[in-house]
């Protein structure tokens, strides 16, 4: 018999609602199915859409996951920026929103290997210490710039007070942080692709073998 925790073994596909985090949602895995669970990448409370899980002796696997590309969808305000990023964080004074060429330079200028700041509300280290800690004790620290590659980014509908975007993005890129740059914060976002994985394939009772989830990793 396997060691207690070890099974059962497979990949799990979460659609996360708002509201828990992406650790609440493993927590609620873990005890229902009394293995060890991880994540190949968490989501903010507010944000929805996919968690990829690994249960049991899968667990020795993150690191083929953690890497992939992502796809979003999200709402951007351009009428003012947040402390966090996202709607959770306090509201900054409100402006005139991009719009026309200086919203398309802008636009343009994110698509691409970009360097941003990351957000001070995220759980980077500063000197040890996660930076979301710091920024809920009120300490301003300067958030190193990370280069984040946008593969690809589309605008659905007509731009206004706000703005929704379609984005293909490298693992470690922060949407609050393309926010940010257009002057902006997160209303919404939503992940619908974690690699080969799709949000409408997510069932938190089905447990993908270990072995065909690494095929699907393999170039077509």
């Amino acid at each position: 018999m396997p060691p207690r925790g070890l099974t059962p073994s497979g990949i799990i596909l979460v659609d996360k609602p708002a509201g828990p985090t992406s650790f609440d949602v493993v927590a609620g895995v873990r005890r229902r199915t009394g293995a060890r669970t991880g994540h190949a990448g968490t989501l903010d409370p507010f944000a929805t859409g996919l968690l990829l899980l690994l249960s049991g002796a899968s667990t020795r696997l993150q690191s083929r996951f953690v890497g992939l590309d992502k796809r979003y969808l999200t709402e951007i305000d351009l009428t003012a920026r947040t402390t966090t990023g996202d709607i959770e964080g306090e509201l900054g004074e409100r402006h005139e929103p991009m719009a026309g060429v200086e919203l398309d330079v802008a636009l343009d200028g994110l698509r691409g290997a970009v360097e941003l700041p990351i957000p001070a509300a995220s759980a980077v280290k500063i000197d040890g210490e996660r930076a979301y800690a710091l920024h809920r004790r009120g300490v301003s620290v300067e958030m190193p710039v990370r280069t984040m590659t946008v593969h690809e980014l589309a605008v659905v509908g007509a731009p206004g007070e706000s703005i929704t975007l379609e984005l293909h993005v490298s693992s470690g890129t922060y949407i609050r942080s393309i926010a940010e740059a257009l002057g902006g914060h997160c209303v919404s976002l939503r992940r619908t692709e974690i690699g080969p994985f799709q949000v409408d394939d997510a069932d938190p009772e089905r447990l993908i073998d270990p072995d065909e989830a690494l095929r699907r990793l393999e170039p077509v």
